[in-house]
């Protein structure tokens, strides 16, 4: 028997990453953050029946470089998994299959997420 330490499938280090992949995991890991925000959003509002004390607790992170980042990629996270639902719609609509028509629509949700994402930050 062979006691090798090889890995039982294909790896992420084995693929050469490209948009597809690329853009699955980002769809998961925004899917994630969204998670993780709502949380933070429900803590907040949680925050203004509990009392004064608790919420300046909470109101210190969200004002602070680390929440204003955090609120920043959260909205972004948004704006992506919402382009990019769209895309997965149309194709469950049977459109969109042929692998240039992928390549293209990525870079069009990914370009519609940074747009929406610094619209929504200046207006």
């Amino acid at each position: 028997m062979n006691n090798k330490k090889q890995p039982l499938s294909p790896h992420l280090t084995v693929y050469k990453p490209q948009i597809t992949s690329i853009m699955s995991i980002s769809h998961r890991i925004s899917g994630f953050f969204q998670t993780i925000g709502t949380i933070i959003i429900f803590v907040y509002i949680l925050a203004l029946f509990i009392g004064e004390g608790f919420y300046n607790y909470i109101d210190f992170f969200i004002t602070s470089l680390l929440g204003k980042t955090f609120v920043f990629l959260y909205f972004f996270s948004i704006c992506y998994h919402f382009c990019n639902g769209i895309r997965h719609l149309t194709w469950d609509l049977g459109y969109g299959f042929e692998i240039k028509n992928v390549y293209i629509t990525g870079y069009i949700t990914i370009f519609c997420a940074l747009l929406m994402n610094i619209l929504l930050w200046i207006f």
